[in-house]
């Protein structure tokens, strides 16, 4: 296989969601993280993003993003974070852009 290459067998593996930011937090100590609940429909999970430079709280309220919900739990400032929001990123990280669709979809619904 060559390196980078993804197999389709391996992409179907993810499970990557509509979801909707329903609480922020700010996390003690972190110049760069949030706390978020995210509802998927189905469950809310808890996740950590590094968005604080890029996002305030207000703008991430009620949100819809796409969440990566199958990704091994992660501790992070002492709280588990149970996903990964999708974010397109500049080369110099001085941009952040949050992936969405681009049109009202329902919460839970699937990324294929």
């Amino acid at each position: 296989m060559t390196e980078g290459i993804v197999n389709f067998e391996d992409w179907t593996k993810l499970d990557l969601r509509v979801g909707q930011i329903i609480e922020i937090e700010d996390i003690e100590g972190a110049d760069k993280l949030y706390k978020m609940i995210i509802n998927i429909g189905s469950e809310k999970k808890t996740v950590c993003a590094g968005l604080k430079q890029y996002y305030s709280k207000e703008d991430l309220q009620d949100k819809k993003v796409i969440l990566f919900v199958n990704l091994a739990p992660r501790r992070m400032r002492g709280i588990e974070s149970q996903g990964m929001i999708l974010a397109a990123v500049s080369e110099d990280e001085s941009e952040v852009r949050l992936l969405q669709p681009d049109e009202d979809i329902a919460v839970g619904s699937r990324v294929m």
